[in-house]
């Protein structure tokens, strides 16, 4: 029985026996191969997608939560508190629940998608919203958890980078090897930091024979590692990556230069193509940010064809149902025909044909 990424690389993680586990059986999430996608685009190499919206809460921010939440609750912490685009809110505000912890959320006012403030809602945590974006909330929870007895459990926590290069653990035990190129959608940079640290644990420890090329990819509307400035008013539709000036920036970049990588940018009209073309070719519903992850591979075939033989993962950060409104949005209607068989096939007929 399955019972979480902790219990599963414990000796990887920085706790005790005597650590009080905080779980929703979080990780083990599927790598689904996307065939499909790969054979209409044109790449010859093996294409997955490990995808990160089968956790608990959706998203892969649950792998950083566990430990954040777990480590919070040994050192006593009654409240948590964090700065968030939305996942980070549903997943602190569940294992906070399940903690027996407080919860407050500070979020960008009218930047989140309902899905993601329905969850934290539902968790039971403080929601509140502020003028400013995802920068000026995380500088306010910074002030805040300096000053009062709150545990801030944002990415700048270093033990939610321990908790999320588990993802990377997991893709080496799957194909038996770090893959040749580890796509990655970039917004404050935590997951391209930890999944690194992740491959590079491994390499070490002998697991691994290989490093991965670590490709982190920036939404063109908010793109300051790819600028090399901050973005004050970052605008993008994934709102997951809608960030100007990312907490793990430095994190970021030594992965790519350590990698031999690069970090680039996606249009929120390739995001949208590919978040698409995902769902229609192999089945895999996920939110806009995550598109990044595969709008990535796109782009660089274009430029650099992958060859036979080469290994690609792209990571879905979230699933779809997390941003219901821009999935209809972009989504023919549903067509409205008689209640017969006859309206039924008129409407069915040129699938048939």
């Amino acid at each position: 029985m399955w019972t979480g990424i902790i219990e599963k690389y414990r000796a990887h993680l920085p706790v005790l026996d005597t650590t009080p586990i905080v779980s929703l059986c979080e990780g083990n999430t599927p790598l689904i191969s996307i065939d499909n996608l790969a054979k209409k685009m044109g790449i010859p190499a093996r294409w997955y997608v490990k995808y990160e919206g089968l956790n608990p809460t959706g998203s892969f921010k649950d792998r950083g939560m566990t430990m954040a939440i777990t480590k919070a609750k040994e050192a006593g912490s009654k409240i948590v508190m964090c700065a968030s685009t939305g996942n980070t809110s549903a997943a602190a505000a569940a294992y906070a629940a399940k903690a027996g912890m407080g919860c407050c959320v500070i979020i960008p006012d009218g930047k989140i998608a309902l899905g993601k403030l329905a969850q934290a809602m539902m968790h039971g945590a403080l929601v509140l919203q502020i003028s400013g974006n995802f920068d000026d909330a995380l500088n306010l929870v910074r002030d805040i958890t300096d000053e009062y007895p709150i545990a801030l459990v944002n990415s700048v926590n270093p033990y939610r980078i321990e908790g999320q290069k588990t993802g990377s653990f997991e893709i080496v035990d799957a194909l038996g090897d770090a893959p040749d190129f580890h796509f990655i959608p970039v917004g404050n940079a935590g997951n391209i930091t930890a999944y690194w640290k992740g491959y590079s644990e491994y390499k070490t420890l002998g697991k691994s024979q290989r490093l991965p090329r670590m490709m982190g990819y920036q939404a063109s509307g908010a793109a300051p590692i790819v600028l090399g400035y901050p973005v004050l008013n970052p605008e993008t539709i994934a709102t997951a990556i809608r960030i100007g000036n990312p907490a793990s920036w430095k994190g970021a970049v030594n992965a790519r230069d350590d990698s031999g990588g690069h970090i680039d940018t996606v249009t929120d009209e390739e995001m949208t193509v590919s978040q698409q073309a995902l769902a229609a070719c192999d089945g895999v519903f996920c939110e806009p940010a995550s598109a990044a992850a595969v709008a990535g591979v796109l782009k660089w075939h274009k430029e650099h064809p992958f060859q036979e033989g080469q290994t690609i993962v792209s990571v879905l950060t979230g699933h779809g149902l997390k941003d219901p409104n821009r999935a209809i949005e972009i989504s023919s209607s549903p067509i409205t025909v008689l209640g017969t068989k006859e309206g039924v096939m008129a409407a069915l007929m040129p699938l048939l044909s």
